[in-house]
């Protein structure tokens, strides 16, 4: 069965050079040329293996596609965007985006981010967790930090007995550091862990989840206890453990 994907762009010369490129390689694509009709589109359609989502869209920005697609789904989003800033990237990973590419691109580089976004997804599009989880759940089932409790079966954070909300890759990169204690993790092993792709000093994409994963479980995300930076080295967990 052919994986499916949602492509949402505007530009409909560019939409339909994405979707020819990706069917010839087996996808089964879908698109949506505004923000509206890609939300009607992604509720109804079932379930989807990966969405490509532009940022500038008309009727309803891509960003605010993007936040209503995670608050139901965990499914791979790949933003494809004309910004090139780290504002614009910081954005869009800020609110749940697995990648981002820079438009002009070549549909061989497209077409590689795409397979490895499904490959390395730490979910299904329908939010039930992959096997790329299971070495993390054979270490530990519930880790006790200091006033945050980590169940690593049940993909779930609690802070001071309240729910934390993380993305699947928040989450994988929390679950690494709880898991192994002590010890430092360069960018380059955090990334080949969570993402399972080869590293290539593009520090955006680990800056910015390792951001939004503090704001979530720091008191002082300008402070950090639980997740300690190595200058020049890496990161750790800190002295937290109960």
């Amino acid at each position: 069965m052919p994986q499916r994907v949602l492509l949402i762009e505007d530009d409909e010369a560019i939409s339909e050079m994405v979707r020819s490129y990706l069917v010839k390689e087996g996808y089964e694509v879908e698109t949506a040329f505004d923000g509206d009709a890609a939300e009607k589109l992604f509720h109804r359609g079932g379930a989807y293996d990966l969405v490509l989502l532009d940022l500038m869209l008309p009727k309803r920005s891509g960003s605010d596609v993007l936040q209503t697609i995670r608050r139901d789904s965990l499914v791979p989003v790949l933003i494809m965007s004309a910004k090139d800033s780290d504002v614009d990237k910081a954005l869009g990973l800020g609110f749940g985006a697995d990648d981002y590419i820079t438009k002009p691109f070549s549909m061989i580089e497209l077409a590689a981010r795409v397979k490895a976004a499904i490959r390395r997804a730490g979910y299904a599009a329908v939010g039930v967790p992959s096997q790329e989880a299971a070495p993390v759940q054979e270490k530990a089932n519930i880790i006790s930090l200091r006033g945050l409790t980590v169940d690593l079966d049940n993909f779930s954070v609690l802070k001071n007995g309240e729910e934390v909300k993380l993305t699947a890759k928040e989450f994988q990169i929390l679950g690494l550091f709880v898991s192994s204690p002590g010890r430092v993790y360069t960018k380059s092993q955090i990334y080949n862990s969570v993402w399972d792709d080869d590293y290539y000093g593009d520090e955006n994409v680990i800056n910015v989840h390792m951001r939004r994963l503090r704001e979530k479980i720091e008191d002082d995300p300008s402070k950090p206890e639980y997740i300690k930076t190595l200058w020049g080295i890496g990161y750790k967990l800190g002295d937290v453990l109960e």
